[in-house]
């Protein structure tokens, strides 16, 4: 299947949270981390669709909270990390292992991306990875139940997907990560024309996903954690910083208080 064949669009929830919704031209469809199941429910009414598909990035109550509810409607099936912490998962899906959808014609690969929690994971195919709260636009998970080493790992497994994939995350923190981004590197290029791009599109009531994982590398600082001007910037608040994961922890606890 042609990744063009693959609609994939946002459902707004809790102010800040996006369930994508994945059709590919026929009534059947697919959502990933349903956090309510009501906005669902209204988008597939209006638009005539049948869930068929669950994807989970991990257990946090905005990113499943609506699971149950779907199941009472619609026979889907429910695929997840290996997480007791979610009751109703059907598949358990691990690193290097496929997700078959084939009422979409569709597959992702699984990778397992923990930090922000211990099982979290995301989904890539079709030049979209769905990214859960692992890597934000221009930001990255706060670490709830993994070390920034982890992260870290996380992180630059990511960044070894192509540079053209599109990341589909969970939440629209771009306008407050990008104002992050740029006390870290006022000089930045690529950052502030993202930045000025994202204040661009909420001004508009626009959305600032997807981003590009290419973008993400140019201008995230989490991304970009051996870049000598991240690692300056970090030894303002560790001078024992080095390149890499302590980089990323100094950052992450000023973004922490920022």
């Amino acid at each position: 299947m042609h990744e063009k064949n693959l609609n994939i669009t946002a459902i707004p929830a809790f102010g800040d949270n996006y369930i994508w919704l994945l059709t590919a031209g026929g009534t059947t469809c697919a959502v990933v981390d349903p956090g309510a199941a009501e906005p669902v429910l209204e988008r597939l009414e209006d638009q005539g669709l049948e869930l068929r598909y669950i994807l989970l990035t991990h257990h946090h109550p905005d990113h499943i909270g609506g699971v149950s509810g779907l199941l009472e409607k619609y026979a889907a099936q429910v695929y997840g990390p290996d997480d007791k912490r979610i009751p109703y998962t059907h598949h358990i899906c691990r690193e290097g292992e496929s997700v078959s959808l084939p009422d979409l014609n569709t597959e992702f690969k699984v990778l397992e991306v923990p930090a922000h929690t211990r099982t979290h994971i995301a989904f890539y195919g079709e030049n979209a990875l769905f990214s859960g709260d692992t890597l934000f636009s221009i930001g990255c998970g706060r670490l709830f139940e993994g070390s920034p080493a982890e992260m870290q790992q996380s992180l630059d497994k990511l960044a070894e997907l192509p540079a053209a994939t599109r990341v589909y995350c969970a939440h629209e923190y771009t306008q407050s990560n990008c104002a992050f981004a740029l006390a870290v590197e006022p000089e930045n290029a690529a950052l502030k024309a993202r930045a000025a791009e994202v204040d661009r599109l909420r001004a508009a009531g626009e959305i600032t996903l997807p981003t590009t994982l290419g973008d993400e590398l140019a201008a995230n600082p989490f991304m970009r954690t051996r870049a000598k001007s991240v690692l300056e910037a970090a030894r303002k608040i560790d001078p024992a910083a080095t390149p890499g994961s302590s980089t990323l922890a100094a950052i992450r606890v000023w973004k922490d208080r920022f």
